[in-house]
């Protein structure tokens, strides 16, 4: 069960508009099993395609023979880099990936060659006969060595993505009392439910469809159109359905692939990757390993902070530049300092691919400096919430960029709000609460319990001066003699709501009931990345200013004052004095308008200091976990995961608790089971039999206490949610299970042989 404390206002203007708890369009359809995904896409005459992957985490590719498998019986096509007529290289922030290997493989799973057949089981069968040979090298592995220069390199320009230095104050500053640690995160994946998968449907003139599960679907057309040496007019993208992403999808998968069969074939080409392709088929959050260094005076007020932050990227940059900056900027969490020496080193290396995933180098931070928090407490002889609440940053604080705050900063208040909640009951001999559960591993023997706490901070939006911005298109008019709008945009609905979200703000601008989402494409402009928790922001202001200007047309060409509500399908005065009906003012009437919509700036940090405004909005959660530890067995139950956050307004209150306790999932996944296992840069667990993530049994009790203290800068105030829960539910867990074990416990996720010692 889900108890809440909200401090919503009400919604305006309709009865599903912003504020409301609205349903959502796709739940019925999802909860039924009818919803279409991308994976369910159907062509006739279509071709399955499929991927010949290295075995290697770095080999040299001295031959491929592809005799056999074009002898297959139904094979339509087998091509390798030399067939890639554009550009073999793609990336988000640098072009560095080939699209087929050519001279080399960086990393177990990289593409080398394409099969399309006419069979799913056919393709798969022609692959195996692909005939590669390799001259196996020496693989890279640790980000350190990486960054020490160790080993050879992997790309032109050295093995550093990019390192991002923050220093503000003094570094020969002294403290009473210092505490020390090495942390270190390990790999977790996006793990969405749906595998990567889309259709490419050649048109007759040289061009090409392709409908995908993605996030991002200029940023995808333009790295399509570079590799296939199309201009952008010949290959348009629509979004299917989308099973999850988590940032795992913003990168590419099979969009080049599809495309390049569908373009040599002349046929549709559907790929749809079984559950380890997808292990090896996007990125994954960085593996970070860290030092921290706390000093602080006696009564527990934070003097300096010193820190060096190793991030592993992986074999290509994806987004590793921005997840350092992250990292870096964010490194000492949402607390007030002075003097701060923080570096981060993002590494190229032969494992797995990282890129962007919920929370975004703010996650391995946090399980840094939170730890820290602890150690810091017990050193000083304080409350970990106590010590936490002297030094929490409030509106107004400088953070370690030199960027003020400008918006509400309660860390203070979600802490005392946790606090104050009333613990669960005492421990429970029931199998079904107890570690191990209905495995009957334990009747309450050996069995401890742990509280624990931890905050966190998170940028919203892009940073860095990145132009970041929506395209969304609003139209008014009659539909069978009632008002109806329509939206179009490019932004992309991966499950997290913002389908609804635009239908509530069109309502509320424009009082209509009647609101249609069209599909997204490419037809109109970018609708940017659905990460960095900004949709709500930016394509909600997007849509907001796009419902605003088909408004004033309306009052404009009505004669009417543009003081003037729409609301409830009437015109209404300031005075409440309702002046006409929407439909009678109307008529045969179409409103249509387009507006691309962009929040304030950023700008770049500066290279030495790392000083600079670099982020548009910062967000804030804090946790309380009640933890259960059988310290014979090494199993943990999590009882409770308490949380209170700042949403700024909540749109839809619904979605916003359901992005909490989603994020919490995630962040208690992190804390206790969730890790790619690479050993030698192979990977040993690209299956959901060995790579585990929460069940509904695993998830415990989440009492939520959703603050909103409206952001003056944010259209409706709002704050992004769906990344802060991430970042401070898995220091919360593992601070219980440290106050329940007495151990240091340095590493995520903690294991079994963590607590028992074996």
């Amino acid at each position: 069960m889900t108890t809440t404390t909200t401090t919503t206002s009400q919604a305006t203007g309709t009865t599903n508009g912003v504020g409301a708890d609205a349903p959502r369009p796709d739940g019925t359809v999802k909860v039924r099993g009818e919803f279409a995904y991308s994976s369910d896409l159907w062509h006739e005459d279509m071709l399955w395609g499929a991927t010949l992957r290295s075995p290697h985490p770095y080999a040299r590719i001295t031959g491929i023979d592809l005799t056999e498998a074009l002898a297959v019986q139904g094979v339509y096509a087998v091509l390798t880099h030399e067939d890639v007529p554009g550009v073999n290289r793609y990336g988000l922030e640098h072009a560095d990936q080939p699209v087929l290997a050519d001279e080399v493989v960086r990393y177990q799973g990289e593409p080398v060659a394409l099969v399309a057949a006419d069979h799913p089981e056919t393709a798969r069968r022609a692959m195996k006969r692909i005939k590669v040979t390799y001259e196996q090298l020496s693989p890279v592995t640790s980000s350190e060595a990486a960054v020490r220069g160790d080993g050879p390199l992997l790309h032109d320009g050295g093995n550093v993505v990019r390192h991002v230095r923050i220093r503000r104050g003094s570094e020969d500053v002294r403290a009473d009392i210092v505490v020390s640690g090495v942390y270190e995160v390990g790999m977790q994946d996006q793990a969405f439910l749906g595998p990567e998968s889309g259709l490419a449907v050649p048109d007759t003139v040289g061009g090409v469809d392709l409908y995908v599960a993605t996030q991002w679907l200029h940023v995808d057309q333009q790295q399509i159109v570079a590799a296939l040496g199309l201009p952008v007019e010949k290959v348009r993208l629509t979004l299917g359905g989308v099973g999850g992403a988590f940032g795992g999808r913003e990168d590419l998968s099979m969009q080049v692939h599809a495309c390049l069969l569908a373009l040599h074939t002349g046929k549709p080409v559907k790929m749809v990757y079984n559950r380890e392709e997808s292990f090896y088929g996007h990125v994954h959050r960085h593996p970070a390993k860290m030092y921290y260094e706390h000093g602080a005076t006696s009564d527990g007020r934070l003097v300096y902070v010193r820190a060096r932050l190793f991030l592993d990227g992986g074999a290509y940059a994806s987004s590793t530049g921005a997840v350092v900056a992250n990292a870096a900027t964010l490194g000492v969490g949402p607390y007030t300092v002075d003097n701060v020496a923080v570096d981060c080193w993002g590494a190229y290396t032969n494992n797995p691919p990282c890129g962007a995933m919920r929370g975004f180098g703010a996650v391995q931070a946090a399980f840094g400096y939170e730890s820290q928090m602890d150690k810091l407490a017990a050193a000083c002889g304080l409350d970990p919430v106590e010590l936490r609440i002297r030094n929490a940053m409030t509106e107004g604080a400088v953070m370690p960029t030199g960027q003020v705050v400008d918006s509400a900063a309660p860390v203070a208040e979600l802490l005392e709000r946790l606090r104050a909640k009333p613990l669960p009951a005492s421990r429970s001999f029931d199998l079904r609460h107890l570690p191990g559960g209905v495995s009957n591993t334990t009747h309450g023997e050996g069995v401890v319990r742990g509280v624990g706490y931890a905050v966190g901070i998170k940028n919203v939006c892009f940073s860095e001066g990145f132009d970041d911005y929506s395209t969304a298109r609003v139209r008014l008019q009659l539909v069978g003699g009632e008002p109806a709008a329509t939206v179009h945009t490019a932004a992309c609905e991966v499950g997290q709501g913002l389908v609804t979200i635009m239908q509530q703000i069109v309502r509320t601008e424009l009082g209509v009931e009647q609101v249609t989402v069209l599909p997204m494409d490419t037809s109109i402009g970018n609708g940017g990345s659905t990460s960095a928790s900004r949709q709500s922001y930016v394509t909600g202001g997007a849509v907001q200013a796009a419902s605003a200007a088909v408004r004033s047309r309306l009052l404009s060409q009505a004669g009417l004052s543009s003081s003037t509500r729409v609301a409830g399908g009437k015109l209404v005065a300031s005075d409440g004095v309702v002046l006409a009906d929407l439909a009678s003012v109307l008529g045969s009437s179409t409103f249509d308008e387009t507006v691309e919509w962009r929040h304030r700036p950023t700008y770049p940090l500066d290279p030495v200091t790392g000083q600079g405004v670099a982020h548009v909005q910062y967000g804030f959660a804090a946790h309380r976990a009640v933890v259960d530890v059988d310290v014979e067995l090494g199993l943990v139950k999590v009882v409770a995961l308490d949380c209170a956050q700042d949403v700024g307004r909540a749109l839809n209150p619904q979605a916003v608790l359901g992005q909490i306790q989603g994020g919490s999932a995630q962040g208690l996944g992190l804390a206790v089971m969730e890790e790619i296992q690479v050993d030698a840069g192979r990977v040993r667990n690209p299956s959901f039999t060995d790579y585990l993530i929460p069940t509904v049994l695993d998830m415990p009790p989440m009492s939520i206490d959703v603050l909103e203290r409206p952001d003056p800068h944010a259209p409706y105030g709002l704050r992004g949610v769906g990344e802060p829960p991430t970042i401070s539910s898995t220091p919360a867990i593992v601070a219980a299970i440290r106050a329940a074990t007495g151990l240091a416990l340095t590493r995520v996720p903690v294991r079994p042989e963590h607590l028992t010692g074996t």
